[in-house]
């Protein structure tokens, strides 16, 4: 007897579904574990993994050139991702009101930062901006326009959310009396939170990771900061490894948090 398509698609796998996802596992897990090694003895071939590549990480000056990095990194990141989840709301509110006016400049401003990459985003405020005047810290050159293209996305995530919520909420808070503007904030983006909680920390790490274009301002962010390293002790691959576990802490930190505010309440 066949199984209905809904358990097909959204049932707990069978036992030859299970089966198979363990072998493919298990085959992908052995592919990268190879893929893996490779390359680590061509690092090694190479003499990437020679003490003397390693020995300045001994040194605590270049813990504190790094941690400086980090700071500017996380400084950049944090305010980037302020002013997007603030300016996307807005963009959200544009979006969805019944005034043209406010809703078709706002759809066009989001299709347009959703389109324009943010590296273009930034040569605009680096060489565009200064030449009419308007000069900017190597900060706000990297910070805003990673601010902007973010707001458009988050804008975005933010509208999923609000249609996921149940029409009957709406209709209920109506029904009690509460203005357009309360059933809003009070009652439908609250739990629209809830449901893009994810998608919201898969563009604060998008944030993060944008912040490596500070190298086109020379802010002093991570990645310029690793550059420098590279370029006074030649030991390209020992300083990525090590600036690649840095980002890999930042973003899991960011995950760890994020499971906390997705939590539901009760």
């Amino acid at each position: 007897m066949s199984r209905p398509l809904e358990d097909i698609l959204f049932g707990d796998p069978g036992p030859e579904a299970q089966t198979t996802t363990r072998a493919v596992s298990m085959t992908a897990a052995a592919v990268l574990l190879l893929l893996a090694m490779g390359v680590v003895m061509r690092f090694h071939g190479a003499g990437q993994f020679e003490a003397r590549l390693w020995k300045f990480f001994a040194w605590p000056t270049t813990w504190a050139f790094l941690a400086s990095g980090l700071l500017g990194t996380l400084a950049s990141a944090a305010m980037a991702a302020v002013i997007a989840l603030a300016l996307g709301l807005v963009l959200l509110l544009g979006r969805l009101s019944p005034l043209r006016l406010a809703r078709y400049p706002s759809i066009a401003v989001i299709e347009f930062l959703r389109g324009v990459p943010t590296l273009l985003l930034i040569y605009v405020c680096f060489l565009v901006l200064p030449s009419a005047g308007i000069k900017l810290s190597t900060y706000w050159m990297l910070t805003l326009p990673i601010a902007l293209s973010t707001a458009a996305v988050v804008a975005e995530v933010y509208r999923a959310g609000v249609l996921a919520v149940p029409r009957g909420q709406t209709d209920a808070a109506r029904s009690l009396g509460l203005t357009e503007a309360q059933v809003f904030f009070l009652i439908v983006f609250p739990q629209a939170l809830r449901y893009i909680v994810p998608a919201l920390v898969a563009q604060l790490v998008i944030v993060v990771k944008d912040t490596t274009f500070g190298y086109v301002v020379t802010y002093g962010e991570l990645m310029q900061n690793a550059k420098v390293l590279i370029a006074n002790y030649h030991a390209l691959v020992p300083v990525y490894l090590v600036v690649a576990v840095l980002y890999c802490l930042v973003n899991y930190a960011i995950s760890k948090a994020s499971r906390r505010l997705g939590r539901p309440m009760h």
